[in-house]
């Protein structure tokens, strides 16, 4: 874009020309000199200056800069005394070899001394001794010193160009993150009238970033079409503000509009002396006047603008039309091909035009878009951009989360053939993936694979995992790769670590000396690395240790670890939460210290704790021990006016206190009761009947209750067919009792008829009817895999072969089935 010079003030003409003419005397003066050049703008843009002076200023400059590398400032504030003492120094030029050293370094306390000393010397600070030693101050963290000297340099006329002045000082606020200097510095440039240039456009967009503001990057976008060009750097710099605020449609506009500019202008870029890539055109700074957006602009909103072009950008050709290019699979169509942009494609423009893509692609992995990533990654392709590394890592992290660790897996089989070795958080978002599918191996083996992990998200996703399957010996195996890449622990590794490691004996045995002695020296073990790597108790971990005590049977360490929870969160401010009571409560309960949790109970109560309806079914499920259906119908009443309705665990609870009175008919009432209402049978409420049933010999109730949870469609387990089995043998009806087992058994398998019919040459031949002596461990082996219930019906199947009873895979066509579906098929209570 082409502006008038008239905007440029004539002053500012007249200094560049008059300080040329000084510095070009100067150097016809010097014999031997020593010039050096130097780019002072990190983000200030391409700002040359020329650094210069007499062979004698140099060096004493030198030893100056020696004596501030080797730490002795006080020597050097004695030769800067000495040196400005002299008459050596007629301006400020003398001391910019010193300057650069303090702006790089940097040396802020120094740069003040010498402020002062210029100060009382009546030396008149110039443009380049300003930009250093506001760049040296801010780089320092010296934001209020830097921001006195803005002010002091707004008076002085002699400075004719004090934009990156601004500029150098309003990105430093953005790099610390100081709202209160940035907001200063905004309303400076707004009294003094300095105006913008595209560097600080992008320093505008940095603090909208940082401050979350998606309107005032909108806003922005819309001045700055008004007075420059869109530039291939503008555009890169749009797109990493609107994927960084999750504004995926605007980048992806902005994308394709850096595309159609390639191809209709194409794109001159240059590396610059500091190696960045820049655009080989003029930026001259908008004036005040002309600017419509204000600092207030930068206010937080809401509602997002959308994204416009102007139409002067695209004169001869409207962006839309270059972008109907683009067909659906991401590949160039019509005019436009691989060869057209071969000339374009410099290594700049390479570059930023990948730089982009990627940015674009890694915001479709946060919006979940892996359609819009897997156009782009297609559309890098055709463009002949070649995926990088990064490029991939978003792409992946795309698919992953929409399609699954299947499809990134082979992405990942990809890059290996490219030579591309995939990123350590490529591999830790596949694991995470794996490990939520309880695809262990896969996990295990792409965390193996990571060099370095600065987070313990996957690994904590991995002992979830382990903790789901019950595979302590896994998580061993990770707990010391993440010791080997010095992973650091947080809360949720050590939540995860008492779950996995603070019971040995459960579920299958109750603890014993031994056990207790082993986990009692565990809880000690992980609560040492918590202090270790300064970790505080969580509720879920606390909750976590004290379910461990509770299954070992520990119930003095039970008692003794809750008072020191509500020691530690009272400490912190807070109160013990519900879980913790709740895991308390439970661990009591099922240890037969039922007058320790009633006692608890009753204190929480006074101490205005409001029970939730997990805390009231376990005390209903306590009243079990002491025989009071009373006391469990109080605490029903207390339930309900408290707004909890009882559900299946609080009619279970029910159920087993008129079961130990030896009620079966008030348990069967209670039990149809729950079905009526709504709740969920699970194959707990009807085990609690049938063991009872089984002890007291009641065949009724249990081929009554066995039709229930077949009408219901409740899947047995291994407890649902002991009781019934043994039952029929302790009446000495043997033959039924085979033929329960077969019908249950394979109902344990699958409810589905057409599953059993399409698995049964595999079950018969492989597990039921096999005579190879590897068969039953092979049964084995599918309870290892968790999945305990086929590994039970497996063999229940093979030993009722074994004794010679005929199999029948249609539990359906059992006498013993039909009988209790003509018995039992109305859903009528017993006994009606």
């Amino acid at each position: 874009m082409h502006r008038s010079l008239s905007r440029c003030p004539l002053e500012y003409i007249g200094e560049l020309f008059s300080r040329q003419v000084r510095h070009t005397k100067g150097r016809d003066k010097i014999t031997g000199p020593t010039i050096w050049f130097h780019t002072v703008a990190d983000s200030e843009g391409p700002t040359s200056l020329l650094l210069g002076g007499d062979s004698f200023t140099v060096s004493f400059g030198s030893q100056i800069v020696n004596a501030l590398r080797h730490g002795d400032r006080i020597k050097a504030s004695n030769m800067l005394s000495n040196f400005t003492a002299s008459t050596s120094v007629r301006n400020e030029d003398d001391l910019l070899f010193v300057l650069d050293y303090c702006a790089k370094s940097p040396e802020p306390l120094f740069v003040m001394e010498m402020w002062r000393i210029l100060e009382e010397k009546h030396i008149t600070l110039g443009d380049k001794s300003c930009l250093l030693m506001v760049r040296a101050l801010c780089r320092g963290g010296y934001l209020d010193e830097a921001f006195q000297l803005l002010k002091f340099l707004g008076e002085n006329h002699r400075v004719s160009y004090i934009l990156p002045l601004y500029n150098q000082y309003l990105s430093a606020c953005v790099k610390m993150q100081n709202v209160f200097h940035s907001n200063q510095c905004l309303e400076l440039m707004d009294s003094k009238l300095v105006g913008k240039n595209e560097v600080t456009y992008a320093v505008l967009l940095k603090l909208a970033v940082w401050q979350q503001n998606l309107l005032a990057v909108h806003n922005i976008w819309k001045e700055y079409i008004q007075y420059y060009n869109l530039n291939m750097i503008s555009l890169r710099k749009f797109i990493w503000s609107f994927t960084r605020l999750k504004d995926l449609e605007s980048a992806y506009k902005a994308l394709q509009h850096m595309v159609a500019l390639i191809m209709e202008k194409g794109s001159s870029l240059k590396i610059n002396m500091e190696g960045k890539i820049s655009c080989c055109h003029l930026d001259i700074p908008v004036p005040l006047e002309d600017i419509h957006m204000k600092k207030d602009d930068l206010i937080i909103h809401e509602q997002p603008v959308a994204l416009v072009f102007d139409p002067v950008v695209d004169s001869q050709e409207s962006c839309a039309q270059k972008l109907a290019a683009f067909d659906d699979e991401g590949k160039i169509s019509g005019m436009v091909t691989y060869s057209m942009l071969t000339h374009q494609r410099s290594m700049p423009v390479k570059k930023v035009l990948r730089w982009s893509f990627n940015d674009v692609i890694h915001g479709c992995a946060q919006a979940r878009n892996f359609l819009l990533a897997e156009k782009l990654f297609l559309q890098m392709q055709s463009l002949g951009l070649d995926p990088s590394c990064h490029t991939y890592d978003g792409f992946i992290r795309a698919i992953v989360r929409g399609k699954g660790f299947g499809d990134g897996i082979e992405l990942v089989k990809k890059m290996e053939k490219h030579n591309l070795k995939p990123y350590s958080s490529t591999l830790a978002t596949l694991a995470i993936s794996c490990s939520r599918g309880l695809e262990l191996g896969l996990a295990e083996a792409l965390l193996n694979q990571m060099s370095e992990s600065p987070y313990p998200l996957p690994y904590n996703a991995f002992l979830e995992a382990c903790d789901t399957l019950d595979q302590p010996e896994r998580a061993v195996r990770m707990l010391a790769k993440m010791v080997n890449l010095k992973v650091k622990p947080d809360i949720r590794t050590y939540e995860l670590l008492f779950s996995l490691f603070g019971n040995v004996n459960a579920p299958y045995e109750e603890g014993n000396m031994l056990s207790q002695v082993d986990v009692a020296k565990r809880i000690k073990a992980i609560e040492m690395d918590m202090m270790k790597n300064g970790v505080q108790h969580s509720q879920i971990s606390m909750k976590n240790l004290l379910k461990a005590l509770g299954s070992e049977g520990m119930i003095g360490d039970l008692m003794e670890y809750l008072h020191r929870a509500e020691q530690l969160f009272s400490q912190q401010n807070t109160y013990v939460g519900l879980s913790i009571y709740n895991a308390v409560l439970h661990s009591l309960v099922e240890g037969g210290e039922s007058h320790k949790a009633i006692q608890i109970f009753k204190n929480l109560r006074l101490c205005g704790f409001l029970p939730n309806h997990i805390m009231y079914t376990i005390m209903i499920n306590c009243c079990v021990d002491i025989r009071s259906f009373k006391s469990a119908c109080a605490l029903l009443s207390l339930m309900v006016h408290a707004g909890y309705y009882p559900n299946t665990m609080t009619y279970t609870a029910l159920i087993q206190i008129l079961l130990e009175c030896n009620d079966f008919d008030g348990a069967l009432y209670l039990l149809d009761q729950a079905i009526s209402e709504g709740n969920e049978p699970d194959v707990l409420l009807f085990n609690v009947i049938l063991n009872k049933a089984c002890f007291k010999g009641r065949i009724d109730v249990i081929e009554y209750v066995i039709e229930r949870m077949h009408q219901e469609e409740v899947q047995l387990d291994p407890s649902t067919c002991s009781y019934v089995f043994a039952a029929y043998v302790e009446s000495e009806y043997f033959s039924t009792a085979i033929e329960a087992l077969q019908v249950l058994s394979m109902r344990m398998i699958s409810l589905d008829e057409n599953i059993l019919q399409e698995k049964r040459m595999e079950f018969e031949e492989d597990f039921v009817f096999a005579e190879d002596p590897k068969a039953e461990l092979r049964i084995i082996q599918i309870f290892h895999e968790s999945d305990a219930n086929l590994a039970a019906a497996l063999l229940n199947l093979r030993w009722c072969a074994t004794i010679g009873s005929s199999i029948s895979l249609n539990p359906d066509e059992s006498l013993w089935a039909k009988r209790l579906a003509s018995n039992h098929g109305t859903r009528q209570r017993l006994g009606q």
